[in-house]
C-alpha cells in the first residue's frame, strides 16, 4: 500500500531539520541504540561501517550506536559487545564515525556499563565480578559486589575517557546509558541503591549523585560545545512497573541536577511511546521532560511496529504499524526527535520509505533479523 498524498505530507514533520544551541540535524529521525553483539572481543566488526551508514544514507538524521562499553573489567555482560576503549576497538570505530559523517548525518556513541545485570542467554563471566551500587540486581536479589569509593571514581573516569575518545574520533556527540536498570539507573533506583554514603540517599535527587558526577566529568573531558545526551527510563528490565518519579515535581527534582551538570538532550525511553506519563495529561515521558526542562527530547518505544522488542524473543513477529499518533504529537511539539529501533534493524530503508510514502515496502520484524549485521 502506498500512502495517499495527504498522508505522505503528514509525515513531513519527521523530515524537517532540527537545530539547537549545540547541534543541528538534517531531520528528526534517530536510529535507536540496539545491542547487536557482532564485536568479537569487543572490536567492532568489519561490517559495522556499512551497517550504520546504510541507515544514515536512508534519511536517518542521527545514528546512536549500539551500547559501547567503558573501560571497566565488569562493564559488560557478554563478550561481543563493542568497547569504546583500547587501540584495537577505537581503530575499528574510526571508519564507522567517518562513514556516517560522510552522509551528512550525525553519529553519537552510547556509553554503557551494565552494572549488576547478567545476560541469561549468554554463558560468559566478565573478567571481574559484576559491580553495582549495592551488589543487588533488584530488590531482594544479590548479585555481584558493591562498588567501593575507588570503583565509583574509576568508573566515572572511564565514562569521561570514552567520551573524550568519541570526540577525538569525530563523533558529533555522545550519549550516556542511564536507563533500563543498568549501572547509572541502578544508582537512581532505591531498589538497587541501598548505600548510606554520599552515593545513596532517601531522595531520587540524592541518588542522582553518581549520574551528576559522571556528567560533570564527561563535560570537563569534551568541553562545553560538545552535545551530551542521557537516556533515561522509568521502567527497569528487572521490574517493568518500576517508577522513579511519580509526579511532575519528583521528575523535575530528578532532571534538574542532570541539566545543571551539563546534559543537553534527554532520550526518554518508554516501552510504548503513546502512553501518558502522569494522570490528567496525554503527554508521554519525552513530552513531560521537555515541558519541565525546556531541553530537546527524543521519544522512543515501539515506533513504527506492533508489539514490543521484548516479546520478539518469545517468537512474536512485529508488523508495520501506523505512525499517525507519533506525527500528531511531534507536530504539536511534545518532543523534538524520534528514535526508531526494531524497524531499522529489519529495514535499513525504513525512514526513506516513510518519507516517500511507500508504506507497502516496510518490513515486519522478527528475531531472525538479529542474525546478521545487515
Amino acid at each position: 500500500m502506498t500512502l495517499s498524498a495527504p498522508a505522505a505530507r503528514a509525515a513531513a514533520p519527521l523530515f524537517t531539520p532540527f537545530s539547537s544551541a549545540k547541534f543541528s540535524l538534517p531531520n528528526r529521525v534517530v536510529m535507536a541504540p540496539m545491542t547487536r553483539s557482532f564485536a568479537t572481543g569487543g572490536v567492532p566488526a568489519a561490517a559495522a561501517p556499512g551497517y550504520y551508514a546504510r541507515r544514515a544514507r536512508a534519511d536517518v538524521g542521527l545514528v546512536i550506536s549500539e551500547a559501547t562499553l567503558v573501560g571497566r573489567p565488569s562493564a559488560g555482560n557478554e563478550p561481543d559487545v563493542p568497547r569504546f576503549w583500547g587501540d584495537d576497538a577505537l581503530t575499528a570505530w574510526q571508519p564507522v564515525v567517518s562513514a556516517v559523517n560522510a552522509t551528512g548525518s550525525a553519529f553519537w556513541p552510547q556509553l554503557w556499563h551494565v552494572g549488576a545485570v547478567r545476560n541469561p542467554m549468554v554463558k560468559w563471566t566478565p573478567p571481574a565480578p559484576p559491580e553495582s551500587p549495592s551488589g543487588v540486581v533488584k530488590p531482594g536479589r544479590d548479585y555481584g559486589v558493591a562498588m567501593t569509593e575507588a570503583d565509583i571514581e574509576a568508573t566515572i573516569t572511564a565514562f569521561a575517557q570514552a567520551a573524550a575518545q568519541a570526540k577525538r574520533l569525530g563523533a558529533g556527540g555522545v550519549e550516556l546509558h542511564g536507563a533500563h536498570g543498568y549501572l547509572i539507573d541502578q544508582f537512581f533506583w532505591a531498589g538497587t541503591n541501598q548505600r548510606t554514603d554520599r552515593w545513596g540517599g532517601v531522595t531520587l535527587a540524592e541518588r542522582s549523585r553518581f549520574a551528576v558526577d559522571t556528567i560533570r566529568a564527561v563535560r570537563a573531558a569534551v568541553g562545553e560545545s560538545f552535545p551530551l545526551c542521557i537516556r533515561l527510563s522509568q521502567w527497569k528490565q528487572q521490574d517493568f512497573a518500576a517508577r522513579l518519579a511519580t509526579t511532575p515535581d519528583e521528575m523535575l527534582a530528578w532532571l534538574r541536577p542532570l541539566m545543571d551538570a551539563g546534559v543537553d538532550v534527554f532520550h526518554c525511553s518508554q516501552r510504548r511511546f503513546w502512553e501518558p506519563e502522569f494522570e490528567g495529561s496525554d503527554l508521554n515521558f519525552a513530552g513531560w521532560v521537555k515541558k519541565l526542562t525546556g531541553l530537546p527530547t527524543i521519544t522512543v518505544g515501539s515506533v513504527g511496529l506492533s508489539g514490543e522488542f521484548i516479546n520478539s524473543f518469545g517468537g512474536e513477529v512485529s508488523q508495520p504499524a501506523s505512525i499517525d499518533e507519533l506525527l500528531r504529537r511531534l507536530e504539536r511539539g511534545d518532543f523534538d526527535l524520534v528514535a526508531v529501533g526494531r524497524a531499522l534493524i529489519s529495514d535499513p530503508q525504513w525512514a526513506s520509505h516513510v518519507r516517500s510514502g511507500q508504506m507497502g515496502s516496510l518490513r515486519a520484524y522478527d528475531r531472525s533479523a538479529l542474525a546478521t549485521l545487515d
